[in-house]
């Protein structure tokens, strides 16, 4: 969802360095896979097309934090009573 971004902290030899991928448009999320050895982040659109991709080495990786887009409220719904009314 827009809004959704990872954060990546990355050892590197003189200190840290950090990066973030975040979801730039309505419609697309950011995924966060690790597999043999290396951590990829990646911005998807809805039909699944990687738009942006990060790479990491899983040994450098300090910390990787996922902040979730601010989700809206669900609007007003009627109980199924059937009157029309809300209580």
């Amino acid at each position: 969802m827009k809004g959704d971004w990872v954060e990546i902290v990355i050892e590197a030899g003189d200190g840290s360095k950090t990066y973030e991928v975040t979801a730039t448009r309505a419609g697309r999320r950011v995924e966060v896979i690790a597999r043999r050895g290396v951590v990829e982040v990646n911005e998807v659109t809805r039909s699944g097309v990687v738009v942006r991709t990060a790479r990491f080495m899983s040994s450098r990786v300090v910390a990787l934090v996922e902040h979730p887009a601010p989700r809206r409220p669900e609007p007003f719904r009627l109980r199924a009573s059937g009157n029309g009314s809300p209580d």
